[in-house]
């Protein structure tokens, strides 16, 4: 082989050289590019905040109008929300719906609220309530509400109807409906979830904000007129047995004196909110 052709072919072989070099740069070019898009991925698929959590378990477990959740599934929805706190739907203490605007420095403070998912089957929101301010008493027909008390101290009275095959006074002259008292008590945060029922765990509630409250509330279902569950008002009154026949007074008696004659009312002022917009942390919604 003469010189000229060995320098040919040696120049052949540093070209094979570089194109293999110039395959493996590519390759592991090519490598790099995957492992920057798997860390890229959405950080609510791998690891869920308790928000997306929560919503997840909403999706299972309210199953539409007409169903109640099993009480499996009401515990699970209550293991998520014991454990919530106010970071978790974006909350801080200094918040300025806590603050009373001006109007109503000299009147009843006015209760905010900002939904953070709603659907047929149930609805996610938030209540702050500036000190003094009043949710008054009212019904969740047909609904499976969860209470959870994130921030503050608020004082919580409920009542659910006396069976009508308890007795056969249900109702008064004013036309008022006999309850059972289930709850007249103060909660301060952080404390375990409430739930009621349709028809039991105190469906008719009222809130009172001992200091600056805020309420993390699922519905299931959502309030729907045209569905026929539209919210009614009440006014309590004392059920004062000694009114009434000595069979009434026994049954008084045997309750310890908790009952109460609800009358429907108008819609008071004070259960007017405001809305404002969420702007916490946000859910995602697989099926939309």
């Amino acid at each position: 082989m003469t010189i000229e052709a060995a320098g040919l072919v040696e120049e052949i072989r540093r070209s094979d050289r570089v194109g293999l070099v110039d395959k493996v740069i590519k390759k592991k070019r090519c490598r790099r590019k995957v492992v920057q898009i798997r860390l890229r991925r959405s950080p609510q698929v791998d690891h869920p905040t308790t928000l997306q959590k929560l919503f997840r378990s909403c999706r299972n477990v309210f199953k539409g109008p007409g169903t109640v959740p099993s009480p499996t599934d009401v515990r699970k929805l209550c293991r998520i929300l014991d454990v919530m706190k106010p970071e978790d739907v974006g909350l801080s203490r200094d918040l300025q719906f806590f603050k009373p605007r001006s109007h109503e420095v000299e009147g009843t403070p006015r209760v905010t609220s900002a939904t953070i998912y709603k659907c047929q089957n149930f609805e996610l929101c938030i209540f702050f309530l500036p000190a003094t301010a009043v949710i008054p008493l009212h019904n969740h027909p047909e609904m499976t509400v969860f209470s959870k008390l994130l921030l503050g101290t608020m004082h919580i009275k409920a009542y659910d109807w006396v069976d009508p095959h308890d007795s056969d006074y249900l109702t008064s002259p004013t036309k008022s409906r006999l309850a059972k008292l289930k709850a007249d008590a103060t909660f301060t945060a952080p404390c375990d979830t409430s739930v009621l029922y349709p028809t039991s765990g105190g469906n008719i509630h009222e809130f009172t904000a001992i200091t600056p409250c805020a309420v993390l509330d699922v519905i299931g279902p959502p309030y729907s007129k045209d569905d026929g569950r539209d919210c009614s008002h009440y006014r309590d009154t004392p059920c004062d047995a000694s009114l009434y026949g000595a069979e009434f007074r026994k049954i008084i008696d045997n309750a310890g004196g908790r009952y109460a004659w609800l009358e429907e009312i108008e819609i008071p002022e004070e259960s007017e909110m405001d809305g404002i917009e969420y702007k916490g942390p946000q859910v995602f919604d697989s099926m939309a």
